[in-house]
């Protein structure tokens, strides 16, 4: 990021390094709440981590790795934090051998039957803006147990075609005055304060 050439102190007006004075105290203030807010989920997931490692040991079982969401919910009921962990998944080329499947096995099926009937199926490869397909979509085809042979080549192929990429792990909070009352989040976000 390129910055203003700066003048010399004396050429700059008074309003104008008021101004610059308020952005930095901000900025410090910020980048240490920021850290705060860090050093907190990381210690807030490290013991909810800790603790479903602890219930697991009850019965003698082993988790590995920290994936995995997990509700827990205080013994009074008032309070509850989510532990959310959010896979990012693209797909490779084999998902359009999937889809040219699944066309042949749409034409074979739909013919002489009305042409919405394949409109139900193919919405599933339909891209967005950035043209990428609907992953929930996609996946949701693999729910249906059709013995066609040709079909379970093509779910298959929507299988060895996902990749996980990365993911992101969110910690989310509760409370509620008594147990008949509705949950509400405790915002940690600056705009829902």
């Amino acid at each position: 990021m390129a910055r203003r050439q700066r003048l010399p102190i004396a050429l700059v007006k008074p309003i104008d390094l008021a101004r610059h004075e308020l952005v930095l105290k901000v900025f410090e203030r910020a980048h240490e709440l920021q850290r705060q807010m860090l050093d907190f989920k990381l210690w807030a997931m490290g013991e909810v981590g800790s603790f479903v490692e602890l219930s697991a040991m009850e019965y003698g079982a082993k988790l590995g790795g920290g994936k995995g969401n997990v509700t827990l919910t205080s013994y009074d009921g008032c309070f509850q934090l989510q532990r959310a962990i959010q896979e990012h998944v693209i797909f490779d080329e084999r998902l359009q051998v999937a889809k040219k499947l699944i066309d042949e096995c749409i034409d074979e099926w739909s013919e002489g039957a009305n042409e919405y009937l394949s409109v139900l199926v193919t919405s599933a490869f339909k891209t967005d803006a950035e043209g990428r397909v609907s992953t929930s979509k996609v996946l949701g085809l693999r729910q249906h147990n059709i013995p066609v042979p040709k079909w379970n080549t093509a779910m298959q192929a929507i299988a060895d075609s996902l990749s996980v990429i990365g993911s992101k792990s969110y910690l989310r909070l509760y409370e509620r005055e008594g147990i008949a009352d509705q949950f509400k989040a405790i915002p940690l976000a600056m705009a829902s304060l």
